[in-house]
């Protein structure tokens, strides 16, 4: 039996999907009021015989935190596949993001160990991955000093699990860029082609790496065959700058493109604005400073490691924008229908 955490978000339900279709017994986790109905559309996409996928999964709706409940829901499993994570910018999010990602990545490794699991896959990210400027590595430092709270919540969530290395356990660490994927408009990357559907007149400075959600899935597959046990890999397919980005989105769903970036003084004023909105008004940040700082930051990140060692090759942008985009369109359609 593998168990998969994070069901219900890009990764998790596109991890399921290959799971079940190689034959495994999957027990899939989810947050308490998840809506498991984009699964089900997501394995509708993809294959004819989504229903009877879906059934084969034996969902569990629970809390990371919730260990009286997972040390039972652990028992029978032979692998853990972690995608679970909260993913927010929001300086007032930090405590429930420790809570979710560095605490609930603590009770998951605590409960490999202790339940004599063979080996944990974790899905981490480039945000763990140090330094200021070049191009970045497995081997830079985490770097502290400039960070931002989703970064440090997750830098510190694969610190539980470089633990749980060092006591025994197998594990398989990937640390993706942006993911890119099909199903999921409403929440996370899916909102950049909704926003952009809507029209945008400016794009943010600088950039990062983009990887297709498939790439994740085959690498973390990947690696595991080929026994590449506690390291980690950067998966990233393309480094481009977000202009470029919204400007082939925009073109693909025939929208128009950015007319330009925003510049270094716009950003600092309107973080501050946000800020004073946050204040005065509630709500959730939209724009922090140090966002504002990160994304200005020029930084690329290598797949070289993953690239020289399974001489692995990454879906190119366009054929991952032009899936996104035709799923987004007939998502659209079958909501107006």
């Amino acid at each position: 039996m593998l168990f998969v955490t994070g069901g219900s978000g890009l990764v998790g339900s596109h991890l399921i999907l290959e799971l079940l279709r190689s034959g495994q017994e999957v027990r899939a986790l989810c947050r308490p009021g998840s809506d498991l109905r984009a699964v089900k559309e997501l394995f509708t996409w993809y294959s004819s015989e989504a229903a009877l996928l879906y059934d084969r999964v034996q969902w569990v709706t629970a809390d990371l935190n919730d260990l009286p409940f997972l040390e039972s829901v652990f028992n029978g499993v032979t692998a853990v596949y972690h995608c679970a994570a909260l993913i927010s910018f929001d300086p007032g999010d930090e405590e429930r993001l420790l809570k979710v990602n560095q605490e609930g990545t603590r009770n998951i490794v605590n409960l490999c160990l202790d339940k004599g699991i063979s080996r944990l896959y974790y899905t981490s990210s480039i945000a763990t991955v140090g330094g200021r400027s070049g191009t970045l590595t497995e081997n830079d430092l985490w770097d502290p000093s400039f960070t931002n709270v989703y970064a440090t919540s997750k830098y510190l969530a694969e610190m539980e699990v470089w633990r749980g290395a060092q006591e025994g356990l197998e594990t398989v660490i990937v640390n993706p860029g942006v993911i890119l994927g099909p199903g999921f408009w409403k929440k996370g990357s899916g909102k950049f082609f909704s926003r952009i559907a809507s029209g945008v007149q400016y794009a943010l400075p600088g950039g990062t790496g983009f990887v297709g959600v498939w790439d994740v899935i085959r690498a973390i597959t990947a690696l595991g065959e080929a026994g590449a046990i506690n390291e980690r890999f950067i998966l990233v397919g393309t480094n481009l700058e977000y202009f470029k980005l919204m400007k082939q989105v925009a073109d693909l769903l025939n929208k128009p493109s950015p007319g330009s970036c925003l510049s270094a003084w716009q950003l600092e004023a309107l973080w501050r604005i946000d800020w004073i909105r946050s204040k005065t008004g509630g709500g959730r940040r939209r724009l922090s400073k140090d966002i504002v700082r990160s994304i200005q930051l020029p930084i690329t990140y290598s797949s070289d490691k993953i690239k020289e060692r399974l001489g692995f090759e990454f879906q190119p942008l366009d054929e991952v924008l032009k899936q996104c985009i035709s799923n987004y369109t007939y998502s659209q359609k079958m909501l107006q229908s």
